[in-house]
This record gives structure tokens, sequence and C-alpha cells, in this order.
């Protein structure tokens, strides 16, 4: 079977399918994210406290982690060819919904944001795409590349206020739509599932059964929600910290918020292209440590320039390698035809971790008027998700002898 699949498969074609599954993460997070950069905006115009500009940004994310759970499982059965346009026209609605009508009230806003998440769902589409055209030894660097996809945010946090001030509140979701429609349309042209991807023939409901059952799928999903959780709850947050916290114009804030974006997409792939040549849980023991010290400093509200800022970069470069190093482990330790349902699983996690945060930094604003506690606790996570890595997920890896296998079967 390998020796006649083998020809089928060349570097362009891998290339190819790697750029458009790439660029339709990075079109639907663009969307996923449309509503963090105008927070603060809709909190002034209509009136938000804290916790509902925190809770406008993060219901969104929270539909979309969700989401990811029957998406994976019907990517591996229908395939990212299916699926990468479905996802990406379905996201067209909720972004018309509240570009044109759906701003005008926070119900609007809550309703619209709910089913912008479908948008957020795209990353389980990508994670078994790219997989299955991918061998084995490759699949960290693969992964991690797609995974810059999640620069879609910083798409977002630079255009959407200069959009706004150019035109007007719905110019942003109007393009953003226009860009999803685009895709759809070049993605049902030009994509192809992997050959001889294997179609699960199990019901729904018993794959998923199984799925939660794996222990790479309950050790990813911790590791998964510290590391790109902390990420989208840094991305959907920080404009309004930096505006609260060191009074930042909402300008200057969202290019702020575009920088720290920008460096974790960039370690993303760096991150899987490490876990290729040293242990994933090397990767992911390095760059939780960074994110345990990186929040302990930043919750003495140092200066922005330059402790502030160095901790806010080493932190975004940390959850990025280290977002990049989780996949990569699930690539190289979940069963084949279940990757999309594991992706589901996982991805949910991670987004569920961006969820918590800033609603609990919104409380605890309101509170006590200061963030440290909130930084404080993220320190705490991230310390225990390096004590589990170190121990549980490092111990329970896979013999050097099953690497190995995997290389010399690879087929695809």
């Amino acid at each position: 079977m390998s020796t006649t699949r083998t020809p089928t498969v060349t570097g362009r074609q891998r290339a190819l399918m790697l750029t458009l599954a790439t660029a339709g993460f990075a079109v639907n997070f663009w969307a996923w994210a449309l509503l963090s950069p105008l927070a603060p905006k809709f909190k002034d115009a209509l009136h938000l406290s804290s916790l509902q500009q925190a809770l406008l940004v993060a219901v969104p994310v929270v539909v979309g982690s969700l989401g990811r759970i029957p998406v994976g499982a019907l990517t591996d059965k229908y395939g990212g060819r299916i699926m990468f346009p479905l996802v990406s026209l379905t996201t067209i609605v909720p972004v018309l919904y509240l570009g044109l009508a759906g701003h005008g009230s926070l119900a609007g806003l809550l309703i619209g944001g709910f089913f912008l998440g479908i948008g957020g769902t795209a990353f389980a589409v990508g994670v078994p795409f790219v997989n299955n055209w991918f061998p084995p030894q490759r699949r960290g660097l693969a992964v991690g590349v797609f995974g810059a996809g999640m620069g879609g945010t910083a798409i977002s946090a630079l255009t959407t206020v200069k959009l706004v001030n150019a035109g007007d509140t719905a110019t942003p979701f109007v393009v953003s739509a226009i860009g999803l429609a685009l895709y759809a349309v070049v993605s049902w042209l030009l994509l192809r599932d992997a050959p001889g991807r294997v179609v699960p023939a199990e019901p729904l409901g018993k794959r998923l059964a199984a799925t939660v059952k794996l222990r790479i799928t309950g050790q990813a999903a911790v590791l998964y929600a510290v590391a790109f959780g902390g990420y989208v709850a840094f991305s959907v947050y920080l404009p309004a910290y930096l505006k609260t916290a060191y009074g930042l114009t909402q300008a200057d804030a969202a290019n702020r918020m575009a920088g720290f974006v920008v460096l974790a997409v960039v370690m993303r792939p760096v991150g899987g292209w490490l876990s290729d040549r040293i242990a994933a849980t090397r990767v992911l023991a390095v760059s939780l440590g960074v994110v345990t010290v990186g929040a302990v400093v930043q919750s003495f509200t140092p200066g922005l320039a330059p402790v502030g800022t160095i901790a806010f970069l080493a932190m975004a470069a940390a959850l990025g390698a280290g977002s990049g190093a989780t996949f990569a482990l699930v690539a190289q330790r979940a069963p084949q035809k279940m990757v999309g349902s594991v992706t589901g699983v996982v991805g949910a996690a991670g987004g569920l971790g961006g969820f918590v945060p800033p609603l609990l930094m919104g409380v605890v604003y309101e509170r006590y008027g200061t963030y440290a506690a909130g930084l404080v606790a993220l320190a705490v996570v991230a310390l225990g998700a390096l004590l589990l890595t170190v121990t549980a997920v490092a111990h329970a890896g896979a013999p050097k002898s099953a690497a190995r296998r995997n290389r010399t079967t690879a087929h695809v």
C-alpha cells in the first residue's frame, strides 16, 4: 500500500494544501476576533461594565472552543475539503449581522458573538487535514506552520479600528465577510484531502467516547488550555488591559496587542519544529517556565518600557512555542484516524482556557482595582502545567522505537 501511494504525493502538493489550510485558519480567526479590538468602543458607546466588556469578547471564544469537538469529529469523517468551505460560509452570517445590525445593543452583540464562535472551529478542521498530508517526522513543523494561522487575530487587531475610522462600524465586518466568501470559493476549487485518508466507520458518539479515554487527550487538553488559552486570553483582553492599566489609546493598545500576537504566531511553528528534533515535553517545559516568570513580573504592573514590554513579549513567544509543541505531541501520540477527534477536544480545552481569564480579570479589576491577582493565578496555573509536563506527560511518552517505526512506515 505504501509503495503505491508514495508517488501520488509530491512536496508541491503538500505545500499547496498547507498554504490553503493556513490561509483558511487565518481568515476564520480574523473574523472570530473582530469584537476584541472594538470592545473599548462598545464599552463607551453602550456604557458597559468591565465584566460586560469581558463577557462580550469571551462569548465567541467559548462557542468556538466547544464547537471544535463536533467539528473535529466531522472532519475525521468528511475531510477538510468539505469542512473548510462549510465553516467559512457559515461564519459569514454572524459577521454580517454584527456589522449591519447587531452592534447597537449588548444583546445584539452577545447573540452575534455567540454565532461568530463558528469561525473559531476552523482550527479543528485544519489540524487533521494537515496531519494526513505529512509523514510523522514532519508533522510537528507542518502543524506548527498551520497553527501560525492564528495570526488572523493580528489582522483583526491591526485593521479593525483603522477600518472603522476610515468608514464606519460595519466596514471591518463587511471586509471580513468578503474575505471569508473568497476563501470558501478558492478552497472548494483547490483543496483536496490526502490520498488514502482513513475514514472512520464508527458513529460520532462512539468515536468521541473513545477519544476522551485516550491518555494523550486529557494531557494535551490541560497543556493546551494553558498555552493556547493564555494566548487567546491575552489577544482578546490585552487592549482593554493596556488601556486601563497604562492609559494607552485604543489604537495604541490594539497595535501593541498585534505585536504580541505576531510574535506568538511566529513562535508556534518554531515550537513544532523544535518538537520534531527534541522532545516536545522539553519545549513545553521551557515555555511554561517562561510564562510563569513573566506573569509574576507583570503582576507588579511594572513600567511598560522596558520591563512590561519584555514580560509580555517573553510570554507571547513562550505561549506560541508551547501551543506548537502541544500539537506536535498530539500528532506524535494520537492514533491517525482519531487526530480530528482528539484535536477537537484539545482545541476546545485551549479555547476554554482563553474564556475564563478575561472574565476573571474583569471581576478582579472591578473588585480590587488591579489586575495583579489574575496574573498571579496565571503564574500558578502555568507552574502546575509545568510540573505535569515533566512528570506524567514526559513519562507517558512513546518510546523511541515507536517513533522510529512511525518514520519507517510513513506512507503519506
